[in-house]
């Protein structure tokens, strides 16, 4: 069954992890830049300093888009390739960039999709507290008023965030990415958490008054999703509890991240355990947080499966010895990308976009000057099949992007895993595309027919 007309095939990157030229061009610092320089915090020591060297190639990886037949593009902004210090003065080349690569993008005949942020913040803001100052919530609107007046004539699709719950607590709390700090969750989560969201939206607010045309704006959080261990009712009831249910042991869960933004609730527990850390104002912030979208989008890689308990209650199942696992061993479990749209469809009644899906593997360049990667093929293939059981149960599908583009800079990871269509060879830069590549390609063309069914 062949996908919607409209449907957007895409892929995603994120600015950090392939641009590169981090001093050049009048950029910034970013909290990536300074946390690399810490001893042990990155892979082999690696960085994103040249990474995949996309600001100063990205024609020829526009080419390479179009080879594979991309209806659409997601891409964030460097944050402080834009604003050096995060505030005041704009860097003109950083604006100069995007714009021609927005203008290479719509030549090509490829629809951007601008994610405002994704994890490289501003150095000299951090300095000024980041993301406990309140004063955050400005910065990132005058940030995001700054990049809408120049791209908005000619973008009609943006997400503020990139998964919040990530940035927010491995680089604030377990300090294993940027900034790499490790705050106390008692006195500071909640506080941490308040200001991600209220910049959310702030900076939905801030995208619409400088648009100079219709726009179409979304978020991209984690999407936790728990799916039923059978076609029980009331496993799936269970599955579905599960997916929204705050759990007061797991800051992860999508009651913090996702139900603010858009039913403009926090959890009534949530709230009850964190009262002592409230101001007055917060409660009142919500009315900000919570702004109309026109999409939900998701990033998904695997899912939970969940069973009703003897009391009925939602009960984690443990997965099988020797389950499926990608090279970055997280479990393969394709059904989350049914029953995630699904729920998340009745939820909140928008349509659904998959904003990243995909998986590392063991891959490099074969005898033969290839790239063979048929469990990725074989992984998108599941998962797209599961996509579109969704939309055939009358889930309003709007796009998918899969992650990645192309191999790029996995942050404390470094090069070591590799989830790109395009193969990258880090020393010369060399591009080659993957079987994956090629598969995708006949996919998109046959929009969604060609998927191999079991």
């Amino acid at each position: 069954m062949a996908f919607p007309a409209n449907f957007y095939w895409g892929a995603a990157t994120a600015a950090y992890q392939i641009e590169g030229a981090a001093r050049e061009g009048g950029k910034g610092l970013s909290v990536w830049d300074t946390f690399c320089r810490k001893p042990g915090a990155v892979w082999r020591g690696q960085s994103g300093d040249v990474a995949c060297d996309h600001y100063h190639r990205f024609r020829e990886d526009v080419a390479l888009m179009k080879e594979i037949g991309l209806k659409a593009y997601r891409f964030s902004i460097s944050w402080p390739r834009v604003l050096p210090d995060g505030v005041g003065a704009v860097n003109a080349a950083g604006l100069n960039f995007y714009d021609e690569l927005v203008d290479e993008l719509l030549a090509a005949g490829i629809t951007p999709f601008i994610t405002l942020f994704h994890w490289d913040y501003p150095y000299e803001l951090f300095c000024r507290g980041g993301w406990l100052n309140r004063e955050s919530a400005d910065w990132f609107a005058d940030y995001a008023t700054v990049v809408v007046n120049r791209l908005g004539d000619r973008v009609k699709h943006w997400m503020t965030l990139n998964e919040p719950s990530v940035f927010g607590i491995v680089g604030h709390f377990d300090g294993r990415h940027a900034p790499g700090i490790q705050l106390s969750p008692t006195d500071d989560f909640f506080r941490l958490l308040h200001h991600i969201l209220l910049s959310h939206g702030r900076g939905v607010q801030a995208i619409r008054a400088a648009a100079k045309s219709p726009v179409s704006v979304g978020y991209a959080p984690v999407g936790y999703v728990a799916k039923p261990a059978t076609d029980a009712p009331a496993d799936i009831a269970a599955a579905q509890q599960k997916t929204f249910a705050y759990d007061e042991n797991n800051f992860w869960c999508n009651a913090w991240w996702i139900e603010p933004a858009v039913l403009g609730k926090y959890p009534e527990a949530g709230l009850q355990r964190y009262a002592t850390m409230m101001q007055e104002d917060y409660l009142d912030d919500l009315k900000t947080i919570c702004q109309p979208l026109d999409f939900f989008a998701f990033n998904n890689y695997q899912s939970e499966t969940v069973r009703a308990g003897r009391d009925g209650q939602p009960e984690v199942v443990s997965p099988p010895d020797g389950e499926p696992l990608t090279a970055f061993h997280w479990s393969v479990t394709p059904d989350g990308l049914y029953w995630g749209p699904k729920f998340f469809s009745e939820r909140y009644g928008l349509p659904i976009v998959v904003t990243e899906n995909g998986m590392s593997g063991i891959d490099w360049l074969a005898l033969d000057g290839k790239v063979h990667d048929p469990q990725r093929i074989d992984f998108l293939n599941r998962y797209l099949l599961a996509y579109q059981r969704a939309m055939e149960d009358g889930v309003d599908l709007m796009g998918y992007f899969t992650w990645s583009l192309m191999d790029n800079f996995e942050w404390a990871e470094g090069y070591k895993e590799r989830f790109g269509l395009i193969h990258i060879d880090y020393p010369t830069g060399t591009r080659t595309m993957k079987d994956s590549a090629h598969w995708y390609a006949n996919v998109i063309r046959s929009n969604g027919e060609s998927l191999r069914q079991a």
